[in-house]
């Protein structure tokens, strides 16, 4: 059985869900899909990731592996409402 890749949503200016748990050690592909008409950039200091996401289109990202911990991610036009967090988890 394949692994199902994570889905992020950006709906309404926010991040959903707004937590999203990760295997830690492992590099990880999951899709950001904007389903507003506006564009949002998902940015992350921690994940070192800053990618453009044109409105009512997706991405897709790739991050990892990591360690354990928890990584801060946020949309830069909506820094305000456009919140999330990855927690890596696990055994490496």
């Amino acid at each position: 059985m394949a692994d199902e890749i994570p889905v992020i949503r950006i709906k309404e200016h926010r991040f959903s869900p707004p937590e999203l748990r990760i295997p830690v050690g492992k590099k990880i592909k999951i899709l950001v899909n904007n389903e507003d008409a506006e564009p949002e950039e998902f940015e992350s200091y921690e994940l070192r990731r800053e990618k453009f996401v044109s409105g009512h289109s997706a991405i897709v990202l790739y991050v990892g592996p990591l360690k354990p911990g928890v990584y801060k991610y946020f949309g830069d036009f909506h820094p305000q409402t456009a919140q999330g967090r990855l927690i890596a988890e696990g055994n490496s």
